[in-house]
């Protein structure tokens, strides 16, 4: 921490550059979702969780890993398997995709002809099948939505009254940034969107909104202390971003080891939901720095600013960004 111990980098002299960046990211997110429309007739590659498929519960009588289920249903063209009551019971849940060409029992047959032929030695039962159709997957769509939109409200409520409604509106346009971004990855190399994937993006959506509000926090006291008024306001958006980087630098650094030891050792059941979660802590990171600052600049030259908390209380008016 002591290569930020003095330091000073001028991030917002910089935003040009970032704004060109995230544009160009996200035209091709967006393009990747157009793409889809058209390849996949969604936008997104959903999952069992959200078209429907069928459900179907086995148990080992002996030890058995994920791994090797997945190689026995066919390796990466596997459908997805979830471990169930926990380790060592020798139970797996796998999801098959909806075909209403075929029935139920007949899906639930294929799989345990195919764990059979590849799995000779190892005895085994299914103990049920279910069916789930494509309306519970589009209510749970529906319902995915609006977590994400709802949990945007909030935010703008909490931080319009906890700092002012300019720094709210900017925290917003950098959450809905990370959001588009990881979005737009998960199109572009079709992962498929499952409930944990659904999981990660409201982690990430949080993450990103908790490394936001500490900067603008410090933005907060900078504007309230003597003589601010007087500073231009870029340097003293630089000056709270720098003083807040160790903490930023340590907090990532500390998150991404974790994520990376879960990526290399987890497997591949939470592989695409930790893939989300790394990417999201880069971006909500960057977006911190290069979008929800410069947002905060822009909000208050175009609108200028509203009665802060300080303000409220009759305190010393305080700059403004």
């Amino acid at each position: 921490m002591k290569l930020f111990h003095n330091a000073s980098y001028k991030f917002i002299e910089q935003r040009k550059a970032a704004y060109v960046v995230s544009s160009i990211v996200l035209l091709v997110g967006i393009g990747a979702m157009v793409g889809n429309i058209v390849t996949l007739g969604s936008w997104q590659n959903y999952g069992v969780d959200f078209l429907g498929g069928s459900l179907v519960q086995v148990r080992f009588f002996e030890p058995i890993t994920d791994s090797e289920l997945r190689e026995a249903l066919g390796g990466a063209s596997a459908p997805p398997i979830t471990q169930f009551g926990g380790e060592g019971t020798g139970e797996f849940v796998i999801r098959a995709p909806l075909d209403e060409s075929v029935s139920i029992t007949a899906v639930a047959d294929n799989l345990e002809a195919l764990i059979r032929t590849n799995l000779p030695d190892r005895a085994f039962e299914v103990e049920r099948t279910e069916l789930v159709g494509a309306k519970v997957g589009g209510e749970l769509q529906q319902k995915a939505l609006l977590a994400v939109l709802f949990s945007f409200v909030l935010t703008l409520v909490y931080l319009a009254f906890r700092f002012e409604l300019r720094f709210g509106l900017a925290a917003v346009i950098a959450t809905f940034h990370d959001i588009m971004i990881t979005l737009g990855f998960l199109a572009l190399f079709r992962v498929e969107i499952a409930l944990p994937t659904v999981a990660a993006i409201l982690t990430i959506l949080g993450y990103s909104l908790n490394d936001t509000i500490v900067v603008f926090d410090r933005i907060r006291e900078n504007m309230n202390m003597k003589g601010a008024r007087k500073r231009d306001p870029v340097d003293l958006v630089n000056q709270s971003i720098n003083e807040t980087l160790p903490r930023t630098v340590l907090t990532s650094g500390t998150t991404l080891a974790v994520l990376f030891a879960l990526l290399i050792l987890g497997g591949a059941v939470i592989r695409d939901f930790t893939i989300v979660l790394i990417l999201g802590v880069v971006i909500g990171t960057y977006s911190s720095i290069f979008v929800a600052s410069p947002a905060l600049i822009e909000i208050q030259k175009r609108w200028g600013v509203g009665k802060s908390s300080s303000e409220k209380k009759a305190r010393p008016q305080p700059a403004t960004v």
